[in-house]
Parts: structure tokens; C-alpha cells; sequence
């Protein structure tokens, strides 16, 4: 199915492609109509030379500044209109000019294109896109990079499930954009591995914190280097435990009441200094935060979230906005995660405008309310049944 809205692009984009192939055709048919209308005194018929400078700029295509040339060619030799060869001679050079522009130019577009589709392949490899489900907790995430062009920067997130559970983790490296990737590249590569060797979650914490060292050893600045870190492990039972080290508190999303969710922060206790400040030593133990019912989620973001500002200088309000997007993706009584995350994205960019000044990481894990068939729903609420309580 075809939706109206790429149907109107197609059309608008074609309108504006066929105007561009005739815009050297209109110019060169203005000129000749001011050499007649304007007889004797400036001679018009030069400003011909003008069409396949137009066409190069306009198109960017050998064959439309060909034809422009031509035309301005045609211009310049049209009988009674004062020009002479040196003016034929001009329109060859810029003609020549403009066709080796428009060569070159269509190489660097493929060598360009070229590179953005290894890029995409590479940040893919990086970050790759979440799984919709990790065990019985529905996954959801999104990046957005304060560098133009990228995909991503200096925030990191992952969800894994492990012999111990689900365990998740989202950082942010000192720093944004491009020049923050080989750190991230560095911790997502010893979680991956750690995530499923390491019992503890401080034990896990231990290798990043190698890792990063590893990462940064022989920099002259590796002393400034450091990054917020949070741990999440959602086991058997589905007890969070956390470690945070110094990053934004997660929320709890709960139901209040039917067809409402609130949002509160999830209790984590005194955090750690970021990654690579402290040595986490043997005694980097995880807080217990309660049990994540079903029905509820957590949501972790990274500080370029909180920290992000309109034009007037007001603060993302993410609280609010949470709580309201949370009422768009609830459905039937169940939280969608990835409705959740789009909404919140889309009350970002609106606030910022699209202007990021660091990059901005979202993470959502649910837990699904357990579904209760239609007719044992209708049995439990219908009024006057005996010895069934209703709600």
C-alpha cells in the first residue's frame, strides 16, 4: 500500500526535476526575448553563456549541460543579433568547464555515497539494533548523535540475556560525537564478553574498568577521560539490581491506576564516581531496587536528555513528557516500548528543534502484564456474581 504523503514527495520531487531541466531553456529563451524587445544599445546574446553554468549548478547532469550549451550556442548565432565568435568561443570554455564539473562531481557523489554505506555498516556493527524481546521483557531503544551525518557518538547501550538473567547497560563517554567512538567500541566489547562470564554485576564492572584503561593507556589525556556508567541486571525472579556510576537515575513506569502510568525515579542508593575516576576494587557491590512487577518498565536515559534546551534556554521537561507518552503507548492496558520511545524522541526534537549540542541515548525494558482472556475479564467484573470480588 502506497501512503498519500510518499505520493505527494514523489510528485513534489518530480515537479521540482523537471523546473530544474528547464530552467536553462527558459534563460536562454529570456535572452532572446530581450535582444528583440530591447533592438540596438546592450547587446543581450552573451548573457546566453550563462545556460550550461545553470544547468551544472541546477541538475548536476552532463547531458542537461550539454543541451544547455547547445542552446547557448544556438543563442549567440541567431542572425541580427550583434554576437561574433569570440562569444561562441566563451560558451565552449564555460560549456567545457561545467562539463568536467559535472564529472567530477558525480564521482565524488559516488565515492561519498560509497563511504556513508560503510559507515552505516560499520556503526551497525557497533551499535547494532536492539531485539523487539530479551526473555519475557520487551526491549526498546533509540540514539540520536550531536555529530551531523552520524548514527552514533558517545553514548552506548545493550541488552543481553545471560546465564544470569538480563543485563543491560547504557554510559556516556566524556565527550560526543566521532571523536567518543573507539571508547564506546572499547566498553560494549568487554559487556558483551563480561556480561556472561561474570556472576556479580561488580564483577562486570571491574572489566569494563579495565577495559577502558587498556583503551586509553598511552594518551596524553587519559587522566580527563572517564565515563558515566549504569548496570542493570533484571534476574529469574526479576529483582533489579543496579550499579551506578555517576549516570542519570532510571525511572520506574507503573500503573496508578486503570488506563494511567506514572513515572517515578527508581531508587539506586549513593552512586560511584564515573568510570575510570576511581578503582571499583573488589567491593563494588549492586543495589537491590525491588522487583519489576508485571505490567511495569524501566526507563534509562543519558544526560544529553536531561541537559538538551529549547531556543528560549528551558530544559527538556522529560518527566512530563514521559508520563504523557507513556498514556499514548499503553494499548489494551500494556505498555508498548517502542511506541514509548518514538513519542518521547518525537517531544525531543520538537524541544531542541533538531539543533543537539551532545548526543542522547533512550533504553526501555518492559515487563508484560499477564493477559487475562476476554471472557474470565467479563466473569470477574460483572456485577452481581456471587462469591467473585470485583476490582
Amino acid at each position: 500500500m502506497i501512503r498519500p504523503r510518499a505520493v505527494s514527495r514523489r510528485g513534489t520531487g518530480r515537479a521540482r526535476g523537471w523546473a530544474l531541466l528547464s530552467l536553462p531553456g527558459l534563460w536562454v529563451a529570456g535572452v532572446l526575448g530581450l535582444v528583440y524587445a530591447v533592438p540596438g544599445g546592450v547587446q543581450w546574446a552573451p548573457a546566453a553563456v550563462a545556460a550550461p553554468v545553470i544547468a551544472c549548478v541546477g541538475t548536476g547532469r552532463r547531458r542537461c549541460v550539454l543541451a544547455g550549451g547547445a542552446l547557448a550556442v544556438a543563442a549567440v548565432a541567431v542572425p541580427d543579433t550583434g554576437a561574433r565568435l569570440g562569444t561562441e568561443a566563451a560558451v565552449l570554455a564555460v560549456l567545457a568547464v561545467c562539463f568536467l564539473l559535472v564529472h567530477r562531481r558525480a564521482r565524488l557523489a559516488a565515492e561519498l555515497d560509497r563511504t556513508r554505506e560503510i559507515a552505516v555498516a560499520t556503526q551497525q556493527v557497533l551499535l547494532p539494533p536492539l531485539p523487539m524481546r530479551v526473555n519475557e521483557f520487551a526491549v526498546a531503544g533509540d540514539y540520536l548523535s550531536a555529530s551531523r551525518g552520524a548514527r552514533i557518538g558517545g553514548d552506548l547501550y545493550e541488552v543481553l540475556a545471560t546465564p544470569f538473567g538480563v543485563r543491560a547497560v547504557i554510559g556516556d563517554v566524556r565527550g560526543h560525537g566521532l571523536e567518543a567512538i573507539g571508547t564506546v567500541a572499547a566498553l560494549l566489547g568487554s559487556f558483551r564478553e563480561a556480561a556472561h562470564d561474570e556472576p556479580e554485576l561488580g564483577g562486570v564492572l571491574r572489566r569494563l574498568d579495565r577495559a577502558l584503561h587498556r583503551h586509553l593507556r598511552g594518551r596524553s589525556h587519559a587522566a580527563e577521560e572517564f565515563v558515566t556508567l549504569m548496570l542493570l541486571e533484571l534476574g529469574e525472579d526479576c529483582e533489579v539490581q543496579v550499579i551506578n556510576c555517576g549516570h542519570p537515575q532510571p525511572y520506574r513506569l507503573f500503573p496508578d491506576r486503570p488506563g494511567r502510568l506514572r513515572a517515578r525515579p527508581l531508587e539506586t542508593g549513593e552512586p560511584f564516581p564515573p568510570l575510570g575516576l576511581f578503582d571499583p576494587g573488589p567491593d563494588a557491590k549492586s543495589v537491590a531496587c525491588g522487583e519489576l512487577l508485571p505490567g511495569q518498565a524501566l526507563f534509562l536515559h543519558t544526560d544529553g536528555v536531561m541537559d538538551a534546551r529549547d531556543s528560549a534556554g528551558e530544559f527538556f521537561p522529560l518527566l512530563p513528557v514521559l508520563e504523557g507518552a507513556a498514556q499514548s503507548a499503553a494499548r489494551g492496558g500494556s505498555l508498548c516500548a517502542r511506541t514509548l520511545v518514538d513519542a518521547v524522541r518525537a517531544s525531543f526534537l520538537r524541544h531542541t528543534r533538531g539543533r543537539l549540542t551532545d548526543d542522547m541515548a533512550l533504553l526501555v525494558l518492559h515487563r508484560d502484564a499477564p493477559r487475562v482472556p476476554a471472557q474470565a475479564a467479563a466473569v470477574r467484573t460483572a456485577p452481581g456474581v456471587p462469591g467473585v470480588p470485583r476490582p
